[in-house]
């Protein structure tokens, strides 16, 4: 599939069958790669040269946004597909594969009435898309919220000694509690265990001998116990903090622990179910969103002939899709533009860079035609 097509519009002088015939006879001549499409537009409502004009100025900037919201729900489907370990799935329009949609173009008259002013078509789309795009941030924000919540949970699992949470690495018979004693959990640098175990009875008084036992090991620390009397708990602390050792606090809670279980279980469905609603509804989003922009550009190839070959009922324009190679693309331009009025295309060339009407709405090229370039990926 192309992802980089151009949208032209070429001036009719005769009739718009020959120029379609002689159209393909020069590309399948001079460019046989470059696949060629009619590019179906209706007869639109006109309305007055002063409306167009208007319109004109805000094409560009509606496209420019319309075209972004598409690529950031394509960008938010393929980062979905990807956490979820999908195969990309091609996008469609309505079961349509969207480079089809955009090279067998049919206008939706039921969505878009052929006789609502060009404005009133224009506006309708940029609200409608500003619509999902909002649609858009509330769903994100909601999946990444709990996403986020439970990559915290994860960090504090998986982190080192010094931070992670520890109820997973202590079990019910390494801690000791009574009406006099105690057991604290130490964090002992990987490199500090002899200095640890040879001095931690001695750390303050009323620390039960042989009392230390190591219950984990990660990278940088080891997890140790320390059983003593709870009144110098304080003091073994601060003992331990300057010889390098960190005391942990921790109160072993079956009841806490169950319920921190409970949280991350729902949290990890949660996040699938978000998930898999984000990205169903990206899918007919895009599809949406995709179907609105070509009807969009269908409207600016439209007002940009009108506006750069006059109004009907004469002169009139044959509109098109091509996907040009990159090696092919200047062949191609020389085509469409042998194709031109002469007197035309030498008008076009002449005036600032492309022509007096070549920033109205348009790209600002320098051909003697109407050409758009739209990137669907």
């Amino acid at each position: 599939m192309a992802s980089r097509y151009w949208v032209v519009s070429l001036p009719v002088q005769s009739s718009a069958s020959t120029l379609w015939n002689n159209l393909q006879d020069q590309i399948s001549k001079h460019s046989f790669d470059t696949p060629l499409y009619r590019f179906n537009i209706p007869n639109l409502r006109v309305g007055t040269l002063d409306s167009l004009l208007a319109l004109s100025d805000d094409l560009l900037k509606s496209n420019t946004f319309i075209e972004g919201v598409s690529h950031k729900i394509r960008r938010q489907i393929e980062e979905l597909e990807r956490v979820s370990g999908l195969e990309t799935n091609a996008l469609t329009v309505d079961g349509v594969p969207v480079d089809s949609y955009l090279t067998r173009f049919v206008w939706d008259e039921a969505k878009y009435p052929i006789m609502s002013p060009l404005r009133e078509i224009v506006d309708g789309i940029h609200t409608q898309v500003a619509k999902i795009e909002d649609d858009l941030k509330v769903r994100v924000a909601e999946y990444n919220n709990v996403r986020g919540q439970l990559n915290a949970i994860n960090r504090k699992q998986s982190g080192s000694l010094a931070v992670r949470d520890l109820s997973n690495l202590v079990k019910p018979e390494d801690i000791i509690t009574s009406e006099h004693l105690v057991t604290l959990l130490a964090v002992v640098p990987k490199y500090s265990q002899k200095d640890w175990l040879s001095s931690y009875e001695t750390l303050t008084t009323y620390v039960v001998p042989r009392s230390s036992k190591k219950l984990y090991e990660d990278n940088e620390y080891a997890l140790y116990t320390a059983t003593l009397f709870g009144r110098v708990a304080d003091n073994f602390r601060t003992s331990a903090r300057e010889r390098g050792f960190q005391v942990r606090d921790f109160e072993y809670s079956p009841e806490a622990q169950e319920s921190r279980k409970q949280e991350l279980e729902k949290l990890v469905q949660d996040q699938y179910m978000l998930r898999s609603s984000l990205l169903q509804w990206c899918y007919a989003s895009y599809g949406e969103v995709f179907s609105s922009w070509m009807h969009f550009c269908a409207v600016r190839v439209f007002a940009e002939s009108i506006l750069r070959y006059g109004l009907p009922p004469s002169p009139s324009f044959l509109a098109c899709v091509l996907s040009p190679s990159v090696k092919g693309e200047k062949k191609v331009r020389s085509i469409l533009e042998g194709l031109c009025d002469s007197a035309n295309s030498t008008y076009w060339k002449t005036e600032d860079e492309g022509g007096a009407m070549a920033g109205l709405g348009g790209d600002t090229d320098a051909h003697p035609y109407v050409s758009f370039t739209i990137n669907i990926a």
